[in-house]
């Protein structure tokens, strides 16, 4: 588990391939390495890796297996490619963002960058799978870190966060342009609630759900963005 901010920007200085594995080895700032172990996790531009040999103060190797390359960007990267990371949380850790589980769902294009003087707006591609997932004001986490989406057009198919001066010194935002691909993984809250909600309605609607969606839609009404608990919509009284 992880916190969603961005410890260091590390950098790739070898990627071998052999038998579907792609390993890496990554400089991390002096100090971040510190008490690390074997096993250890951290999370790569927010893919949850696991150090599989320490081989400096600063210097470690990862192994990634072909589910994750699949996934992730992971399977682009090269050597001198900077990246976000983190190390997993200690028990007591200040959750200064939202709790991130390392656990990549899918990864998008950068559509559009804009800076307004110190803050960048970015806007990316949101894929017909994850639409539901994602609303304005809502946590998402972009290359492990943790952001609040400030609009979202499911129409349209995108979304879009703002960064602040002090996120883009941490992490390797500042760097990134359109058609440049991010990792996303969805607020795991926000998952479980909206697949209970759609779940409790389906068993209840049956085949009459699509159309009462888009009906909805059609109104702009989000169905899933109307703020009901799974207990509203079944309606237990607890």
């Amino acid at each position: 588990m992880f916190t969603g901010i961005v410890k260091a920007v590390a950098k790739i200085v070898d990627v071998t391939e052999q038998n579907g594995i792609r390993t890496f080895i990554i400089d991390f700032p002096e100090g971040f390495c510190t008490d690390l172990e074997i096993g250890a996790s951290i999370a790569i531009d927010g893919v949850c890796l696991t150090v599989t040999e320490i081989l400096s103060d600063v210097r470690v190797k990862f192994d990634v297996m072909l589910q994750s390359l699949l996934i992730t960007t992971l399977s682009q990267y090269f050597p001198s490619q900077l990246v976000n990371a983190e190390r997993a949380a200690k028990d007591g850790a200040e959750i200064g963002g939202h709790p991130v589980s390392g656990h990549i769902d899918f990864n998008v294009a950068i559509i559009e960058v804009k800076q307004i003087e110190d803050n960048y707006c970015v806007r990316l591609a949101l894929p017909d799978a994850w639409k539901r997932y994602v609303f304005p004001k809502g946590y998402i986490a972009l290359n492990g870190a943790s952001l609040t989406v400030s609009e979202v057009s499911k129409h349209d198919g995108w979304f879009e966060v703002w960064l602040i001066p002090e996120t883009r010194r941490m992490t390797t935002f500042e760097s990134k342009v359109s058609g440049d691909l991010i990792n996303i993984e969805i607020e795991r809250g926000t998952q479980v609630v909206v697949d209970t909600v759609r779940d409790t309605l389906n068993e209840k609607l049956g085949p009459l759900l699509p159309l009462f969606e888009n009906l909805l839609l059609k109104q702009g009404v989000d169905l899933y963005s109307l703020g009901y608990k799974p207990q509203q919509l079944t309606g237990s009284k607890n």
